[in-house]
């Protein structure tokens, strides 16, 4: 056979060779699941502003998002990223969490608000869920949880337990999620006991350990003696184990840094709304809401109380605890004076949630001036 002969029928070959596949591939990829298969899992992404680590507010959410996993076993799969700042940074990884398949997308900090809803619009079939905001959009709901009912009642147990009377709060940013729980907090503790005081120090960071120490020695050399925090790390409770003073642990049981110093701790469960959210998801039924839960719905528990804590504070704590999951009682029941001595709340009436959602000043027993 000629050389440029056989090229040609080689050439030819080849070509049917292609043509016959081309048909089969596309049939294959709109051909239907046979009997008893399975749906690809599900892809869903979270984005961390902290390091998980083994405790504290990213740390919770991590937890819940393994709970889900458990839960939707074989029907998930998950991604995350850590230590992502407010911002510019975050309107990446969430575009990129986005870009790369995933169907629902957790964003679990105050800071992604703006960026979420950014990402959302350009990716109207991706679905987003947004910790601690008040935006919301076409795909993009919002999820809390009721933190200053746990803030209330360890502020019941601090106010106990101090002898200084004096208490100090590390705390991150002054928005109405964080000023709501120093306030929660104060009414707490003067609840039972109405010489309680409240120190606060800003640190203006939700992750910093250095800080959130400097801070929290600041309080103990002012008096406090009985520490709390709303910030991420562990920091405050091992200062206070250092210091020799009280601390009421936030978003996680701390009590590993803090054995002696750890009275309890209003710690965060997102395990069950992560299975509900994503199984709706899942099943179609998903719509974007406006969700704000708390010791009723199981979002909100206190962990177990420091043998220091005498038992009928414990029973108080419990019985108080009870009351608010049964809506019997509200850690916000007027009446209500700001540091002023004006009245923000009348006597027996309850604080409204959309009020509540923008507290922007503090209650009578907070020193101090609340940063504009």
């Amino acid at each position: 056979m000629h050389a440029s002969y056989r090229r040609k029928m080689i050439i030819a070959l080849a070509a049917a060779a292609a043509a016959a596949a081309l048909p089969a591939i596309a049939q294959q990829g709109a051909a239907p699941a046979p009997p008893g298969a399975t749906s690809p899992p599900y892809k869903v992404g979270y984005i961390y502003v902290s390091p998980i680590g083994d405790a504290g507010w990213t740390f919770q959410h991590d937890t819940g998002r393994k709970e889900m996993e458990k839960a939707l076993a074989g029907k998930v799969v998950t991604k995350y990223v850590e230590s992502v700042p407010e911002g510019a940074d975050a309107e990446r990884v969430i575009r990129e969490l986005a870009q790369s398949g995933n169907q629902l997308i957790f964003t679990t900090s105050f800071g992604y608000m703006n960026p979420t809803l950014k990402v959302a619009m350009a990716f109207p079939n991706t679905k987003f869920e947004h910790a601690t905001g008040y935006k919301t959009a076409p795909n993009v709901g919002i999820y809390n949880a009721r933190f200053y009912e746990g803030r209330y009642l360890a502020g019941m147990v601090a106010g106990r337990m101090t002898k200084s009377n004096i208490a100090g709060y590390v705390a991150a940013f002054p928005i109405p999620e964080v000023v709501m729980g120093i306030n929660a907090f104060t009414r707490g503790m003067r609840a039972v006991n109405p010489k309680a005081e409240m120190k606060v120090v800003w640190v203006n960071a939700w992750y910093d350990p250095g800080r959130e120490k400097q801070a929290a020695d600041t309080l103990v050399s002012q008096g406090a003696d009985v520490l709390t925090h709303h910030t991420d790390s562990t920091a405050v409770v091992q200062a206070a184990e250092a210091d020799k003073v009280y601390a009421v642990a936030y978003h996680s049981d701390m009590s590993k840094y803090g054995p002696h110093a750890q009275l309890t701790a209003v710690t965060h469960q997102w395990g069950a709304y992560y299975t509900k959210a994503v199984s709706d998801a899942i099943a179609g039924r998903w719509k974007p809401g406006n969700v704000w839960g708390g010791i009723r719905e199981g979002m909100i528990k206190m962990a177990p109380f420091n043998a220091a804590v005498p038992k009928d504070v414990q029973d108080l704590v419990n019985k108080t605890a009870g009351e608010i999951g049964a809506g019997k009682f509200h850690p916000f029941t007027g009446p209500i004076k700001d540091t002023d001595g004006k009245e923000r709340l009348a006597a027996g009436k309850v604080m409204a949630d959309e009020v509540l959602s923008k507290m922007d000043y503090y209650v009578e027993g907070v020193q101090g001036k609340l940063p504009k």
